[in-house]
């Protein structure tokens, strides 16, 4: 369910629907830009893992939000990418290449593990993906003269051709650079047929089918797509800590990137980043709150989990669009406020498919 109000056809394929779209995103754009100057180092580095995160969200709000496929080993994607560049980067490939690589390696991987969607869906889809997350993370345990095996391995500073980012505001910049032209290629990838094709394919396969669509042939190349930002983000979060190991990419990694992409929003670019606002802020918010909660409590070792499933039961049963899907109903309230219908937000009724056919 989305509420939004067109009055104009250009509306559907504009980047911003209206004036106010302008000026919020680039005063966002401006804050950004004047954070290094704004906020301490400390703050500057979380900020730093959101904008990482969030290219991550984006490639798995175009595979599950847009293109309806599941995956449960996503975190896989992007040990393959932080790997590629660590590797690359330590035998002297100066950065823009070895992210060329990161990202194309990812990709190829996706094309691979996106065979199986061609056959299975659902909760069968999700198994495979996350045994291939379970075979990749074994790999690079296993595979010590490249990865280093559970030693982990170091990764120099990036290399710009000779310009070395040794400072975190330099890298800020790059991350930033970077999470800014993969939302733009998403968002006009989403305009274009292609995007359109993935979103009729989440909605009925069958009817996507029927209209002409090549369901192998986008299945793949949004599994081929979502894996190389998986890659990037991958090969920026090897440099953010420089230091890797396989354990980093385990499955409880998938489970943070899914569980960000569905209290962000599914279905939605804003969700990406809403949701790496949230999973970067709670371990922070929880710190904070534990100090003032009983040491039976506070030191428990399961509380951040405990945490992370209640806020997870609490947004599918009440607010299944997530943060960007109570941000759109704020808005319209405020928008027809006084003339709304007290019953407007109520969740519609659940037919199945049968239902639907008579």
């Amino acid at each position: 369910m989305r509420f939004i109000f067109k009055t104009d056809y250009g509306q559907d394929i504009n980047l911003a629907k209206h004036g106010g779209h302008i000026f919020w995103y680039s005063a966002l754009m401006l804050a950004l830009v004047a954070a290094p100057w704004l906020v301490p180092e400390y703050w500057l580095a979380q900020l730093t893992f959101v904008l990482i995160y969030a290219i991550a969200g984006l490639g798995l709000m175009l595979l599950a939000g847009f293109t309806g496929q599941f995956s449960l080993g996503h975190a896989a994607f992007l040990g393959v990418g932080a790997y590629t560049q660590a590797v690359l980067t330590n035998a002297g490939l100066p950065f823009p290449l070895a992210l060329a690589c990161a990202a194309g390696l990812s990709a190829a991987v996706g094309l691979v593990v996106g065979l199986p969607a061609l056959r299975v869906k659902g909760i069968y889809l999700g198994m495979a993906t996350l045994s291939f997350g379970f075979i990749v993370e074994e790999v690079l345990a296993r595979w010590e003269s490249v990865t280093g095996g559970n030693a982990g391995i170091h990764i120099k500073k990036p290399d710009m051709f000779g310009w070395i980012l040794n400072s975190g505001e330099e890298f800020y910049f790059l991350c930033l650079l970077i999470t800014v032209l993969a939302t733009l290629g998403i968002l006009n990838l989403l305009r274009a047929p292609t995007g359109r094709a993935f979103v009729a394919i989440r909605d009925s396969e069958i009817s996507a089918q029927s209209m002409g669509i090549h369901l192998a042939r986008y299945k793949t190349l949004s599994f081929a797509l979502s894996a190389a930002l998986a890659g990037i983000a991958g090969a920026l979060y090897a440099h953010k800590l420089q230091f890797i190991s396989p354990d980093q990419f385990d499955i409880m990694q998938s489970i943070d990137l899914l569980l960000m992409i569905v209290i962000g929003g599914v279905g939605s670019v804003h969700g990406a980043f809403l949701g790496a606002i949230f999973l970067i802020s709670m371990p922070q918010a929880i710190a904070i709150v534990k100090d003032y909660l009983p040491a039976t409590i506070g030191q428990a070792p399961g509380l951040q989990g405990l945490v992370y499933g209640v806020v997870l039961v609490t947004f599918v049963l009440f607010e299944p669009q997530g943060l960007y899907g109570r941000w759109l109903k704020i808005r319209t309230y405020l928008q027809m406020f006084p003339f709304y219908r007290k019953g407007m937000f109520k969740r519609q009724k659940s037919f199945q498919k049968s239902d639907r056919l008579k």
